[in-house]
């Protein structure tokens, strides 16, 4: 009896059985990487981004206020000047987050690896991007003055307004403490409104300071949680939709230590502008900001590529992008803190 020398082989990497045995894999993965960046990023879809086809940065104008004045009848019209400014958003050094498989047919044939590997680049540069943008608004929340706009832009726009920041107390107590957080988010609307700063507004909180909000003795001292004065969210499910008509998120990733210094660098990466998001951040406890606050420009969005190196017998696989992130209407930020 004849045998055939040849079987017909299912790769299940293959596209319509043509073609490259591999191609179906490098989109599997590159589409995990970006589902699990998209889950992790919180501050990314809260400010201003702008994506660029080439270039190392891009210009953000900015526009005064318009002046109005009394006509006396019989005279000439004179023109009110506006003033323009701009903010420059520079492009940080590549992100990468890479993974090298050997016996890359078996790590094919085994989605549950592939899949962990994926998550983790996801959110590594999720991770990152993350903190660099909430570090970023936090440094908007700094610059209360026209003098330290001027130290932080190099120059200050005239028309320029500034808002201060809010203290929840003076200790760690106070800090834990629900009723004094929501006094303090409340105090920042009032700043705004003060300021004339529109634009929907979000406060992000760290864990502790969110928690609180959940944490209280009794419901109905707690307005924001109380339905009966039209108050929102649930101690049992741990949500707190609004205080004030502002979204209450929660992040791991707002800075909390003093990144003043080269030394104390958080990220495990190298960049040439580590220093434009270094600050003292150890009394931050919360930032509530517009989508003006900062901005964002994305020069390679992100992407993944993969090579299969014959001289190392596996896959190299990079998940990568390039963007920077800059101060763009400091006004529009307020930190929460306790000092």
């Amino acid at each position: 009896m004849a045998f055939p020398t040849d079987q017909t082989t299912s790769r299940l990497g293959q596209m319509n059985a043509t073609g490259d045995d591999r191609s179906l894999f490098l989109k599997l993965y590159a589409g995990e990487v970006l589902t699990a960046y998209e889950e992790k990023n919180v501050f990314m879809p809260l400010h201003r981004t702008r994506t660029i086809s080439n270039g190392k940065s891009a210009s953000f104008p900015l526009t005064g206020t318009g002046s109005a004045k009394y006509h006396t009848a019989g005279t000439l019209i004179q023109a009110d000047a506006i003033k323009h400014g701009e903010r420059i958003v520079t492009v940080d050094d590549l992100l990468i987050s890479t993974q090298f498989i050997a016996k890359i047919d078996e790590a094919m044939n085994h989605y549950d690896v592939r899949s962990i590997y994926s998550k983790e680049s996801g959110n590594a540069l999720a991770n990152v991007s993350d903190r660099n943008i909430a570090r970023i608004i936090a440094k908007a929340a700094t610059v209360t003055t026209a003098s330290l706009a001027a130290t932080a832009f190099g120059a200050s726009f005239t028309d320029e307004v500034y808002t201060a920041n809010f203290n929840i107390g003076t200790t760690t107590a106070h800090a834990l403490d629900g009723a004094k957080i929501v006094a303090a988010i409340y105090a920042a609307l009032e700043e705004f409104d003060k300021k004339d700063i529109g634009g929907d507004k979000v406060c992000v909180l760290p864990p502790a300071q969110y928690y609180a909000l959940l944490n209280v003795p009794s419901v109905a001292n707690a307005a924001w949680l109380n339905r009966d004065v039209g108050g929102e969210g649930s101690v049992a499910s741990g949500v707190v939709p609004q205080v004030g008509g502002v979204k209450i998120m929660m992040s791991n990733h707002l800075p909390s230590t003093n990144q003043a210094s080269a030394s104390a660098d958080v990220e495990p990466i190298t960049s040439t502008r580590t220093a434009a998001y270094r600050a003292n951040y150890t009394a931050l406890r919360g930032l509530i900001f517009s989508q003006d606050a900062a901005a964002t420009v994305k020069l390679l969005d992100l992407g993944v590529e993969s090579e299969y190196q014959i001289d190392r017998q596996g896959t190299l696989m990079v998940a990568k992008y390039a963007m920077g992130h800059n101060i763009l209407r400091p006004a529009c930020a307020i930190s929460l803190n306790a000092v």
